[in-house]
This record gives C-alpha cells, sequence and structure tokens, in this order.
C-alpha cells in the first residue's frame, strides 16, 4: 500500500484527519500508512511544498496538499499549489483547497458539532437553517465559535472530527476531498 503525506496548512487540520481517516480506511495507522506535515498557515505551506517535494526520496509516497480558500479564487489556488508540487508527477500529488475555512467542513455536519458540544445543540434550534451551504459561508471559524463558546481551533477540531459523518457532510468541498483521497489511494 502506498502511504499518503498530508501536506496541511494547520494543526487543526490533522485533527480533522485524525478523527475521519479512521472512518474512511479504518485498517490506516498514522505514521505507517499516513503522515501529516503541518505548518504555520499558508504562506509557510507553500514556501516548503517545492523543497520538501524534490527532497522527498521514497518513490512510492502520495501526497495530499490542503489549505483553506479564505475568499480567495479556488482554482487560481489550486494551480499555484499544482505548480509548486511540480517536481513530482502529476499522478503522485493531489490538491484539495476547503471552502471557505475548515470549519466550514465542521458545520457541514451539525449533529457532530451538536454531539461535541452540547451548548451548540440548544442554540443550533433557532439557527439551524443558515448552516445549509457550509462552503458559502466565509466567517465559519466565527459561526463555529458562536455556536461552541471555545475558541481554540485545535480543541474544536479534535472535539467534533471523531464524531463526523462522512457520507452525511453537507460540504461539497468536504465530499470532494474524500472521493480525491479515495481515488489517489486507488491509483
Amino acid at each position: 500500500m502506498r502511504r499518503i503525506v498530508f501536506l496541511l496548512e494547520e494543526q487543526s487540520m490533522v485533527e480533522l484527519l485524525r478523527g475521519i481517516l479512521p472512518k474512511i480506511f479504518p485498517d490506516w495507522v498514522e505514521n505507517q500508512h499516513w503522515i501529516a506535515v503541518h505548518h504555520n498557515g499558508k504562506s509557510d505551506l507553500e514556501a516548503s511544498i517545492p523543497r520538501k517535494l524534490r527532497a522527498w526520496n521514497i518513490p512510492e509516497d502520495r501526497f495530499v496538499i490542503m489549505r483553506d480558500n479564505d475568499g480567495g479564487d479556488c482554482r487560481a489556488h489550486k494551480q499555484r499549489l499544482l505548480g509548486l508540487a511540480a517536481a513530482r508527477d502529476v499522478n503522485q500529488v493531489l490538491v484539495r483547497i476547503v471552502c471557505q475555512e475548515l470549519e466550514g467542513w465542521f458545520l457541514g455536519d451539525l449533529d457532530a458539532v451538536a454531539a461535541a458540544y452540547p451548548v451548540a445543540a440548544r442554540k443550533l434550534k433557532a439557527s439551524h437553517r443558515k448552516y445549509h451551504d457550509p462552503d458559502r459561508m466565509t466567517n465559519a471559524a466565527d459561526e463555529l465559535y458562536r455556536l461552541t463558546d471555545v475558541p481554540g481551533k485545535v480543541g474544536r477540531a479534535r472535539a467534533i472530527s471523531g464524531k463526523m459523518a462522512v457520507e452525511a457532510n453537507l460540504s461539497q468541498s468536504f465530499q470532494v476531498f474524500v472521493a480525491g483521497l479515495r481515488r489517489l489511494v486507488g491509483t
């Protein structure tokens, strides 16, 4: 089996993967079947991609590069990241842009948010409809904070991701990520 190396914008993305990957690939073990390398934001991630991919000396490994869109041009971000990853064959690299923020993927599964934070369940009763299309929300991190009363992104990611139902998530960008990952693993 090929190992997947995730190059990520931030630590909260690592926590997301730790929560959802066992649901997608039950036999996967962290640091054996997949590795997460997180960075300190988009600039750090983008600066490291060419360096890491040129120096990586395990030819069978495949790479998934993830970053938030943050209201930008999704296609332009993807093309730029693919250009930075040019040291590898295009079939070895999957680029996925989170629309708009990682927290949108959590808001795509309100049952998981409510299970992790009972205070959110009470607040959701009054405002459930506004989360119908989480990929359009440009303030998903603020909304998740408002629902949970928990300010830390990493802690929220850890608490919610393990409760997520992968197939039921309403975020289209999350579903595209999952489908792309399955394709990359199968190739």
